[in-house]
């Protein structure tokens, strides 16, 4: 049978969880400080602007229409198609200018004049998204993230227990707030569709977490006297070669999604291309490190209440080999 990575490998993932984590925090701090001082460009969604139906010749798809209307330096600009292609509607966002609702029909339709004739194009409705319901939606999707990550919490502490559902919750908030650092960093746009995407991450990510501390359990029933460094190596290694394989068959997905979903799609699947890459480092560096630090901190407890002296733990020669 063919195996990309041999399930009988040494690499040593945990030999280095300190640095793993270390790296990760300074990450995540990093993070925070552009949070306060930079600050995420939100999409009309979040911010208010204006929304703008207009009906042009059905020869013109979505690419005509942008082309023309970048002539009018609308901020924020984005456009979405509406129901039936021969329908020839499309929604045109704008974020600054929504303030000024007849101004941003004005330019508009001035760009649309330059290059259609009167009657060859339809402004046929117009309105303001409130800066008011755009604070709301941000602060709900925030809250959303909130409660996906708790619910998760719960849920590998029921199907697991303590050692392991922290670890899992940390490496799905790493990745969360490393996307979102991402998008500080780039200037792109942050609205509900990035939004989504990072929900959806966060599901994704806790698919593979969930994949290593099954067989970490395994290998614990088959071996309970190994340290757990030892047998979270054995784990990752065994499931490493289903990991891989799957995250780069998820990722070449998005990236043609990226590369030919168009202008709308855009930053949805840059948010899944980068969260893929952030979620497969933390399942097999963060999430795992991070159980390792909690069983020690378990053991070094049940000693402490039994007066046992700490058991001296060492890993087999195999497991020092480096990535």
């Amino acid at each position: 049978m063919f195996h990309l990575i041999r399930p009988d490998s040494k690499i040593d993932f945990v030999g280095k969880r300190f640095l793993w984590i270390g790296l990760s925090v300074v990450t995540i701090i990093a993070t925070f400080v552009l949070f306060f001082t930079k600050g995420l460009n939100y999409g009309i969604d979040f911010t208010g602007g204006a929304e703008v139906k207009v009906k042009v010749p059905v020869s013109w798809d979505i690419g005509k229409v942008r082309a023309t209307l970048e002539k009018g330096n609308l901020t924020g600009l984005k456009i979405l198609s509406l129901g039936d292609p021969k329908d020839s509607e499309f929604m045109i966002r704008a974020q600054e200018e929504g303030k000024d609702l007849s101004l941003v029909v004005k330019k508009i339709g001035d760009s649309l004049g330059s290059e259609l004739k009167p009657g060859e194009f339809e402004i046929k409705s117009a309105d303001i998204v409130g800066p008011s319901a755009g604070g709301l939606l941000r602060k709900n999707g925030f809250l959303a993230m909130f409660y996906a990550l708790l619910a998760i919490l719960l849920y590998v502490a029921i199907r697991f227990d303590f050692r392991y559902a922290p670890g899992a919750i940390l490496a799905l908030f790493h990745d969360a707030i490393i996307v979102i650092g991402i998008f500080i960093l780039t200037g792109k746009e942050f609205d509900l569709t990035v939004l989504a995407a990072v929900l959806a991450l966060i599901g994704y990510s806790n698919n593979d977490t969930i994949i290593v501390f099954d067989r970490v359990r395994e290998t614990l029933k088959l071996n309970p006297s190994l340290p757990i460094e030892e047998v979270v190596n054995q784990s990752i290694n065994q499931t490493l070669g289903r990991t891989i394989m799957t995250s780069l068959a998820t990722f070449v997905s998005v990236a043609m999604l990226w590369a030919f979903g168009g202008h709308v799609l855009e930053p949805f699947s840059f948010a899944l291309m980068c969260g893929i890459v952030v979620g497969t480092y933390s399942s097999i560096f963060i999430a795992s490190s991070m159980m390792i630090v909690l069983t020690h901190y378990r053991e070094s407890r049940s000693r402490r209440g039994s007066g046992k002296k700490p058991r001296e733990v060492k890993l087999s020669p195999e497991a020092h080999i480096g990535i």
